[in-house]
Parts: structure tokens; C-alpha cells; sequence
């Protein structure tokens, strides 16, 4: 079992009741080198396809990256996220990849793999105990641009993500506030809304839950300001 991995069962399945439990096991998928591959979407073959493809272009391109998939995850899962094209979900150790980004006409097999060589470098740095908190986030996701850009170094034709990447690191180095709490959870709102119509949630509906969520948030807010301070 790898670092930070669950005990694993069939289709990659940790042994936890839950949600969790009931998407894996509605979850098609393959073992890859030891790594499960799997898409909660129907169909699902299209997906895996192209994960597969962009793992093969890994291991083809840079052997060292692909290793460390295979050390550091347990799983690779294509889902619909909320506002990511990818993340990394700990309490499985496994990347998730958005839907509409792996079967979305312009994203290019090398940009799936950089994807998955990003969130690896998570999951590397969860196993050295570097905490992912608000201080150092900023930091945090500049190693992770640059490993990401390491990898695609290596690939040929591939100057325009090269340059996609560098712009990238350039702003997270000089903008920290992009990933403090609020902004983060702002932006995670707002794709979730979005994933919600991907999903066929009715327009009015989406807008009834986003502002009961707004105003569940500045209720917490005010509650918090007019709560006692206590040392």
C-alpha cells in the first residue's frame, strides 16, 4: 500500500461505508501498474481511455514521474468536480479529474497528465506532513506548478502549456491572496453551482440553493462577530 493510502479492495475500494463506498463501487474501471482508474460517468470507456492514454505518455516520456504516480496514489477518479479541473482527495489518496476536462475537445492528453502529475505532488507533500493551510498554500502550489512544469518539459510540441504554466506560476508567486480561505471557497461555490447545471439541475433551482448558501453564510458571519471573545 502506498503512502497515505487506505486498505484496498475491489475496484480500488477503501474499506469505509459512506458515499465514497457507493461511487467507487458504481465506478467502472482498470488497474494500471498497481493504480486504479475509474470514472463515475456514463459511459465511461471514453474516460479511461484517455486517462490511460495520458499515463502512457507519461511512462513513455518521463519514466520519474510515473514512478512517483505509482509510489504516491492509489486511485485516479473522473468525476464532476466543483470548480477544478483536478484535486487531490486525501481520505482516498486518490487525483480526481472533472469530467468535462478529460472529454473537453480542446484539453490534449499531455494537459491530463500534467493534471495528474500536479495532484501527485500533493499527495507527495501530504506524506512529508506539509500542511496544506492557508499560510502556506500559496508556496505549496508553486512547488506544484514547477513539477508540473518539469513534466511537461520533457514532452515535445508542447511550448504553448509550457508558456500556460509559467504565466501560472509567475501569478500564484505574486498573488497569495488568490488562495486564502475566502477566495477559495467563493470559487468553490461558484463551480459547484455550475457542476449542478452540468448535472441537469434545473436553472431556478441552482439559483434557489445559491442563495440559501449565501445567506446561511452571512448568518455564520454575524453570528461569529457578535459571539464573546474568550482567552
Amino acid at each position: 500500500m502506498r503512502a497515505g493510502g487506505d486498505v484496498v479492495g475491489r475496484n480500488g475500494l477503501p474499506d469505509r461505508p459512506g458515499w465514497d463506498r457507493i461511487g467507487l463501487w458504481m465506478s467502472p474501471g482498470r488497474n494500471i501498474d498497481g493504480v486504479w482508474v475509474g470514472a463515475f460517468t456514463d459511459p465511461a470507456e471514453p474516460v479511461l481511455r484517455r486517462v490511460e492514454d495520458s499515463l502512457l505518455l507519461m511512462k513513455r516520456q518521463s519514466p520519474l514521474h510515473y514512478s512517483r504516480i505509482l509510489r504516491y496514489l492509489d486511485r485516479i477518479w473522473v468525476d464532476v468536480l466543483a470548480g477544478a479541473h483536478a484535486c487531490y482527495w486525501r481520505k482516498l489518496n486518490a487525483c480526481k479529474l472533472d469530467e468535462r476536462f478529460v472529454l473537453r475537445a480542446e484539453t490534449t492528453i499531455e494537459e491530463i497528465a500534467s493534471a495528474i502529475v500536479h495532484e501527485t505532488t500533493h499527495a507527495r507533500l501530504e506524506c512529508w506532513r506539509v500542511a496544506y493551510d492557508e499560510a502556506s498554500r500559496h508556496r505549496i502550489e508553486t512547488i506544484r506548478m514547477r513539477r508540473k512544469l518539469d513534466f511537461v518539459s520533457r514532452l515535445p510540441a508542447c511550448d504553448a502549456l509550457q508558456d500556460q504554466i509559467k504565466l501560472k506560476l509567475d501569478y500564484y508567486g505574486n498573488n497569495a491572496e488568490f488562495f486564502t480561505d475566502g477566495n477559495m471557497l467563493e470559487r468553490s461555490d461558484a463551480g459547484a453551482f455550475e457542476a449542478l447545471r452540468h448535472l441537469g439541475v434545473p436553472n431556478w433551482l441552482v439559483a434557489l440553493l445559491a442563495r440559501i448558501v449565501r445567506l446561511r453564510r452571512r448568518w455564520r458571519s454575524r453570528a461569529a462577530a457578535k459571539a464573546p471573545v474568550t482567552n
